[in-house]
């Protein structure tokens, strides 16, 4: 939205993640992670950094995964190095800018992750940082019936819309735009209100007003409790302030937030909607979302009923299984997570088993391999009552987590990851495949 002050350089601990990784730049070997001092900035920059009248025209990431936070005629790009003007890298448009987003449309690919920047009743469209052919365009024709002169806007995934869609924001009204069908909604929010600027960031919606800002359900445009909150505590690097501040004289908690710190993994797992998940301490991290930067999160932002931590994880049949302990946690995939009437119950009750070091299931199979030491057996899951069956030896005497996909079987013991083909390969193997780091393979931590 036009006229908000923004943040010269900005850094992300959002929700409770206490320390916080950075989205990479092109060109990089992985992701970045910050976990330094605070940012030696001059007077200047602090006051229009830190500035109560601060906030964002417009917050998207780019199609590399850059955060990109316009304000006025410049843009920042990531999250150090001093702002740049707009047309320095968009050149056929001037600020300041509406609204951005990068838009999700896979069924499109020439269209899929271009960024839209919107100003007054025209829209700009840039694939690969170059304008694509034919804008810029009207917004009334490119989305038909949203209105010009936005304030702010947002990709939505099916993963947590119904549909790959856009939502507009203009003073108190909401709309949704189906990509595939063009069908636009207006939504009734009173409790979200209006929004200046809007992103999505690793599954999570953020609407900004000035410098508070409320995480939204994308669907409904409900408000989880604890909202609004400050940015300059989540967003912005201000000395003394925020999470990230508190998080960097707690050497001993440290390590659990960073996933470069080399500490093992309880779990790992991949659902259905091929979410990759790594389970340490009370925390998750998403896997696949190395583009866009890591942020552990508390496992109660996502499967409500959990607390603790996850020993031991597989997926099968659109639902995740979650093992603390005694006992099996299962949830229903699908645009979020929903626990399954009854649930948790028993190990033994359910799968047949009293415990386990680590599970797995592999894809497109109804067999969940247990591990307890070097022992693997297997549980068909399509029987019941289920029961444990002997599959063989592992050439492993102790590992802390297993996962399966389509590169093949994925031991865990410490900071290294042992890889098999298959399951197969993985018992009639003499002695544990060659050890790769988990951090560099997984997370691209320099080691």
């Amino acid at each position: 939205m036009r006229g908000a002050a923004a943040a010269l350089t900005l850094a992300w601990a959002l929700a409770l993640g206490l320390a916080h990784s950075l989205p990479g730049k092109p060109g990089e070997a992985g992701p970045r992670f910050h976990h330094g001092a605070e940012p030696q900035l001059n007077d200047t920059e602090l006051a229009s950094r830190c500035a109560d009248e601060g906030g964002f025209d417009a917050v998207t990431l780019d199609e590399h995964g850059v955060m990109l936070f316009f304000r006025g005629d410049r843009v920042w790009k990531g999250f150090h190095g001093p702002a740049q003007l707009i047309n320095s890298t968009w050149p056929e448009i001037q600020g300041p800018v509406d609204a951005a987003l990068r838009i999700h449309q896979k069924a499109s690919p020439d269209v899929h992750d271009s960024i839209y920047l919107f100003q007054g009743a025209r829209v700009w469209a840039y694939a690969g940082g170059r304008l694509r052919p034919g804008y810029p365009r009207l917004i009334g024709e490119e989305f038909k019936g949203v209105p010009g002169d936005l304030d702010s806007a947002v990709e939505c995934h099916p993963e947590e819309c119904t549909a790959e869609s856009l939502l507009f924001f203009k003073g108190g009204d909401v709309f949704s735009y189906d990509l595939a069908l063009g069908v636009l909604k207006r939504r009734a929010w009173p409790l979200l209100g209006g929004c200046s600027a809007a992103v999505r960031w690793l599954e999570r919606y953020y609407c900004f007003r000035r410098v508070s800002f409320r995480r939204f359900q994308p669907a409904t445009g409900l408000v989880p409790p604890g909202y609004p909150r400050d940015a300059r505590d989540y967003f912005m690097r201000c000395p003394g302030r925020g999470h990230g501040h508190h998080a960097r004289r707690n050497t001993s908690a440290m390590p659990l937030w960073d996933p470069c710190s080399g500490l093992a993994f309880q779990a790992f797992t991949a659902d259905d909607a091929n979410r990759t998940y790594a389970f340490r301490g009370g925390l998750y991290f998403r896997l696949d979302s190395k583009r866009d930067g890591w942020h552990p999160w508390p496992l109660n932002h996502t499967w409500r009923e959990l607390g603790g931590q996850v020993d031991s994880a597989f997926s099968w049949d659109k639902k995740l299984y979650l093992i603390q302990g005694s006992q099996v946690y299962i949830y229903r995939v699908g645009q979020g997570y929903a626990l399954v009437e009854g649930y948790p119950r028993g190990l033994q009750e359910e799968l047949g088993i009293t415990g386990a070091d680590a599970t797995f299931t592999c894809p497109h199979s109804a067999e969940l391999f247990v591990i307890t030491g070097s022992s693997l057996e297997r549980v068909d899951l399509r029987l019941s009552p289920r029961s444990a069956r002997p599959a063989g030896r592992i050439p492993h005497a102790q590992v802390d987590s297993a996962m399966c996909n389509a590169d093949g079987v994925l031991l865990f013991h410490g900071a290294a990851v042992h890889r098999y083909a298959s399951v197969a390969e993985l018992t009639a193997s003499p002695k544990p495949s060659p050890p790769q780091n988990v951090t560099a393979g997984l997370f691209g931590c320099p080691h």
